[in-house]
C-alpha cells in the first residue's frame, strides 16, 4: 500500500499526538506523510543493524543509535514542520548531543548515520530527495538498503561518488565506527527458525 500525502502546517507537539499504532508519520517539505507497517524482512534487517551498531558504539561511547522510533527535526520550528524524519536506524554522535536536549521530545537537528531501508511501495526518486535532505541538513552519512538484490548504497556528504555494497563487501564505516568490521552479508541475515 502506498504512503498516503497529507498537505498541512503541522507543529511538532501535533504531530506526537497523532496514533501511530501500525504507521510512522513524517513530514517532508511539508507535507504529512503517513506511512503503513512495512513486512518482515526490513524489520529483520533494521534490526541487524541495530544490533550491530548499537552495542558497539555503547561499548566505545562513541554516541547513541536508534532504530525507527526517533523523529528528527531536521528543518523548520516546533510549530511549523518542514522535514522531519523518522529513519529505520539512525546514529548521533556523543559530540553532536546537545546538552540541552530534552530527551522527551523529538531530536532538533540530523542524525550523522541515516539508514533507510527499501520497502515495496517506496518510491525511489523520493527516497533519493530525501537522501539528498539528510545530507544537505548536516548528516554525514545515508545508507540506502535494499533488501531483494541485497545491496547497500552509501552516501557521504560531500562526495559526488555512491558506494555500492554487494556480496561479501566489507562496509566502509571507519569514519563513524572506528575499529568495526561489518560485513554486507550481516545485515541480511535471517534468524534461523525462517531457514
Amino acid at each position: 500500500m502506498a504512503d498516503m500525502v497529507i498537505k498541512t502546517q503541522i507543529s511538532e507537539d501535533a504531530l506526537l499526538q497523532l496514533d501511530t499504532r501500525d504507521k510512522k508519520y513524517e513530514v517532508i517539505h511539508g507535507e504529512l506523510i503517513e506511512s503503513m507497517a512495512v513486512g518482515g524482512l526490513h524489520a529483520i534487517i533494521t534490526n541487524n543493524l541495530y544490533d550491530i551498531l548499537k552495542p558497539y558504539a555503547t561499548a566505545n561511547k562513541l554516541g547513541l543509535v536508534f532504530g525507527d522510533s526517533l523523529l528528527y527535526r531536521i528543518q523548520g520550528t516546533t510549530d511549523d514542520l518542514r522535514d522531519a524524519f523518522v529513519p529505520d536506524v539512525s546514529f548521533i554522535r556523543k559530540a553532536n548531543i546537545p546538552k540541552d536536549w530534552d530527551i522527551k521530545r523529538p531530536f532538533p537537528g540530523c542524525p550523522d548515520l541515516a539508514i533507510e531501508i527499501m520497502s515495496p511501495g517506496d518510491d525511489a526518486q523520493e527516497l533519493l530527495e530525501k537522501v539528498r535532505d539528510y545530507l544537505d541538513a548536516g548528516s554525514e552519512q545515508v545508507w540506502v538498503i535494499y533488501p531483494e538484490p541485497k545491496e547497500l548504497h552509501q552516501y557521504k556528504r560531500g562526495d559526488r561518488m555512491v558506494i555500492t555494497y554487494r556480496g561479501d563487501d566489507l562496509i566502509d564505516v571507519v569514519a563513524l565506527f572506528p575499529g568495526l568490521e561489518l560485513r554486507l552479508p550481516s545485515v541480511f541475515v535471517t534468524p534461523d527458525l525462517l531457514d
